[in-house]
């Protein structure tokens, strides 16, 4: 796919703000490396949106350095992220929040 722009919609970025201050709260330096790595993930998708399985109808990612997965669409040449979402959480906590986005 040709993506030349990346959205983060605001549940996404209230996403990862919830994933920073939890990391921020386990260590000292690791809410930002949480935030820098995440937004990395992210900033790929560039060069890789299209290509990750689809699940709950938007294309899922998984984050390099943190148990999350990265939910996105695709619309003509912008990939919009609609959730950041830690892996660790129940499917059904998963699936009740994606089904919102819809």
């Amino acid at each position: 796919m040709n993506i030349k722009h990346i959205q983060i919609l605001t549940e996404a970025e209230m996403d990862l703000e919830d994933g920073r201050y939890f990391y921020k709260n386990q260590e000292q330096g690791i809410g930002e490396y949480f935030w820098d790595s995440l937004v990395s993930d992210i900033e790929s998708l560039i060069i890789y949106a299209g290509v990750h399985i689809k699940e709950y109808g938007y294309f899922r990612m998984t984050a390099k350095r943190f148990p999350y997965s990265i939910y996105y669409e695709v619309k003509e040449q912008t990939a919009y992220v609609v959730a950041v979402l830690p892996m660790r959480k129940r499917s059904s906590w998963i699936k009740k929040r994606m089904s919102k986005n819809g």
